[in-house]
């Protein structure tokens, strides 16, 4: 909210850092329900799932036992490559299931994969895979997170406030945030892209083993890059872009209006609105920011939510080949965003567009303001040591 000349461009990455380990920590369970939400197969009257093969007797004796799921309904149905759009049911052996036909046991196990809210896949994907699945990918996160967010913070702040920034004296005080955060995301973005790319497939992945998930991820994307170049570690940047410029801009401009009021609702009466931002403490820099935070990231969060999605799809998007519904999903998430947003708005709604947008919000609102506050509180205590160091050296 005003310049920062006074504390040192290391200072302010060390600001950053700390939000950054706080957000990445807390957040990482909604995120990983966000994109398994995003990305799971949308259930169709002519899905394979719902007309299982039945397997014979003899073509049992030739199948693995090994590769015949492992609860009660799993030993009768066998997903295909761990997708629940293609399955294989079997009649059961023995056992509570004994008595279920097949069908409906393939059906009962997609049901208990499938994630329809935010709780049911904090609920499911912990149930099912182990509580420490719903922190997959936060080593990527956070080595995505901290570079990304010091480029980020400091780049606004110098876009915004320096002197020799070409923004902070061309445009006034309600343009500036808006261009200033924008250009810094896009710096962020496209400087993180591989990270985020490798985060969001390991996280889109289920089962239980970290070990095989890294590996089987580094071998896709090895793959990928020999098939595509180098080029293919930047795939969704296009679809990040339009998701997180608006974003920021959304966001830099909201969140310096609410604190700009807060600020000036809490200090009118008091009669120190000329130095406001001088005498604000600590706690109240940490409200401040927290609540406006939440309430600019939840409004951009929703507004760039169609671009969240296609984004995911994107990255996802394994270039498996398919038939009917998926071979047009394929071609879709080769295309570019306007195509495969409308081919997601055509086959599945407005709903479609919007999918997974509580999670994020629930992720997006407090960690803005977990962010920002733990940023901005950074910056202020700076500030008083270096200060306390100006009076000591005075002395």
């Amino acid at each position: 909210m005003g310049q920062d000349d006074d504390i040192t461009a290391t200072q302010k990455m060390f600001s950053a850092m700390s939000g950054s380990f706080l957000t990445s920590l807390l957040m990482t369970p909604l995120d990983v329900v966000r994109v398994r939400w995003q990305s799971q197969p949308v259930p169709t009257g002519n899905s394979t799932c719902f007309s299982p093969i039945i397997l014979t007797t003899k073509s049992l004796n030739t199948m693995p036992s090994t590769n015949i799921g492992v609860t009660a309904c799993c030993r009768e149905v066998f997903f295909m490559n761990n997708n629940a759009e293609y399955c294989v049911a079997m009649p059961p052996r023995s056992g509570a299931a004994a008595n279920m036909p097949a069908a409906e046991c393939a059906v009962e196990e997609i049901e208990r994969r499938t994630i329809s809210s935010t709780m049911d896949g904090l609920r499911k994907i912990a149930r099912n895979e182990g509580l420490t699945s719903l922190w997959r990918g936060l080593s990527p996160t956070l080595v995505m997170a901290v570079p990304a967010n010091i480029i980020y913070f400091t780049g606004y702040d110098w876009l915004r406030y320096n002197s020799k920034s070409p923004i902070s004296h061309r445009f006034g005080a309600d343009l500036a945030p808006l261009i200033a955060g924008s250009v810094a995301r896009v710096l962020a973005a496209a400087a993180v892209s591989p990270i985020e790319l490798f985060r969001t497939r390991l996280q889109a992945t289920t089962g239980s083993s970290t070990t095989g998930h890294l590996a089987n991820t580094f071998r896709e994307i090895q793959e990928m890059v020999h098939a595509h170049g180098y080029k293919s570690l930047w795939r969704g940047l296009t679809l990040t872009l339009w998701r997180d410029v608006p974003f920021s801009g959304i966001y830099w401009w909201g969140y310096e209006t609410v604190r700009r009021r807060l600020i000036v609702m809490r200090e009118s009466d008091a009669g120190l609105l000329h130095n406001a931002e001088g005498r604000d403490k600590h706690t109240e820099t940490f409200v401040d920011s927290f609540i406006a935070g939440a309430v600019s990231g939840s409004i951009a969060s929703i507004i760039t939510m169609p671009f969240d999605v296609g984004k995911t799809r994107t990255q996802v998007f394994r270039g498996i080949s398919a038939t009917g519904n998926g071979a047009s999903s394929t071609t879709a998430e080769r295309g570019n965003m306007t195509r495969l947003l409308w081919h997601i708005f055509h086959t599945e709604g407005i709903r479609g567009l919007w999918k997974g947008w509580i999670p994020r919000t629930l992720k997006v609102a407090p960690a803005c303001a977990i962010m920002i506050s733990s940023y901005e509180v950074g910056k202020k205590a700076f500030r008083s040591i270096n200060a306390k160091a100006r009076e000591n050296h005075g002395h």
